[in-house]
Order: structure tokens, then sequence, then C-alpha cells
């Protein structure tokens, strides 16, 4: 991964900041995107070697395209865009809110769209590329007060399957992450009754991201499902 362009969306989050942190130590050059600018800047200081900072509302086409772009300006290219930011309302079903609703589908759906959508066609130029989508395990099985979020997730999961097709011929390959119950602040807002001591870490989750882009290109994984015994789904 040395030398690598990777640009990492919602990168101040927990599993976004653990795979800064990873691939920052074998000397990838990294982009870092997430709303909140001071977070971003506190977590560059903290990391060796080249990383650029674009405070993104990734729910915005314009500020995604601005993201790709700079990105271009400085490194040249981009190798690698790891789409780990998402926001997470679990309630009944006839509790959700119109609102609830628009605010999954903008950044969990949408805001990967763009962003995907946006990358691929930097890659293209170069037939070459990598797409991470970190979707989490509801967006491969259901779970009660889940509809909402489920539906977006599952979302990236279409849209995802549907551009690798289109993409494969330009080299370029995508991996989705099935991650169940990662100890991150995704849960500090969710009023579900959880124990978190028992979910999996950021770091194994960076682990599992950082795996798949270390792959050889003839043996990179499609998917990766990991999840803690306390919540598994077959």
């Amino acid at each position: 991964m040395q030398n690598k362009v990777v640009v990492i969306v919602g990168a101040s989050g927990g599993i976004g900041s653990a795979l800064a942190d990873k691939l920052a130590s074998v000397g990838a050059k990294l982009v870092l995107a997430a709303r909140d600018s001071s977070r971003l800047a506190a977590l560059a200081n903290d990391l060796p070697g080249e990383v650029l900072t674009i405070p993104t509302d990734i729910t915005d086409a314009s500020q995604v395209e601005n993201l790709i772009q700079k990105t271009v300006v400085e490194f040249g290219q981009i190798d690698v865009l790891v789409n780990a930011a998402g926001v997470g309302i679990l309630k009944p079903y006839n509790s959700v809110e119109p609102a609830d609703l628009d605010k999954m589908l903008d950044v969990n759906l949408k805001g990967s769209f763009y962003t995907t959508q946006a990358a691929a066609e930097e890659m293209q130029k170069r037939k070459s590329g990598h797409i991470c989508n970190v979707v989490g395990i509801l967006g491969k099985h259901s779970m009660p007060m889940a509809a909402a979020y489920s539906a977006s997730k599952f979302g990236v999961v279409g849209f995802s399957k549907c551009l690798a097709e289109e993409l494969k011929r330009f080299g370029i390959k995508f991996t989705l992450f099935y991650f169940g119950g990662v100890d991150s602040p995704f849960w500090d807002n969710v009023s579900l009754k959880v124990d978190r001591k028992k979910m999996l870490s950021t770091e194994t989750a960076a682990n599992a991201i950082f795996f798949a882009l270390s792959a050889e290109p003839q043996a990179v994984p499609l998917e990766i499902n990991i999840q803690p015994d306390s919540h598994l789904f077959f």
C-alpha cells in the first residue's frame, strides 16, 4: 500500500480513523473526508506521511466532486476509495419519521453512490482502482426496528454490484464489508440496549479492509462478512 492514494470517507468515525492509522503506518497517501473539519485536523495531526483533509458533506454531490477533484490535483490519481460513513436510526417501522428515512437514504445510500460514482470516473481513466463500501450486516440480513436503515444499506449492495459489473472491464474492483456490531460512535445515539463489550473492535474492521486492499489483484475478495459470536446471522 506504500504510495497508494486512498480516499477515506467517514474518516473521523471509528472504522475510518482506525483504517487511516493503519494505512498511514505503511506509507499510503491519505485523503480524509468527513463533515467535521476540526476532528479531521486532529486526526491528521496524529498521522505520519502525506495526509490531505477535505471537509465534505457527501449528501451534496457538488462537495463530493470537489473532494475527488482536489484529490487528483494534490496526488494525481485515486487508487482506493473507502466508504465508511453512515448513520443509523433504529426504531419500530411505525415510528420512523420522514426525516429519519430521508437522513439515512441521503447519507447511507445517496452519499455512497455519489462518492463511488465520482471516484470511479477517475479510476476509469487509469483502468485501475479499488472501491470498498462498508455496508454492515444489516445490508445483508434483516432485523426488527431496522426497516429504514436496512433499506438504505440494501440499496448500497444493489448499486455496488451493478457498478462492479459495469466497471470490471476497466480494472476497477469492489469489496463489500458486512460487519456486525462494531463498537464505534455509530452506537452513541442508538436507543437500543446493546452490550458494546461483545462487539467487534474498530481495529478488527480496519484489519479486514486492509486485508482486502493488500490482496493480490487476481484474488481480491468480493465480500467480507465478520460478526461477533453474540450477533451472528447466517
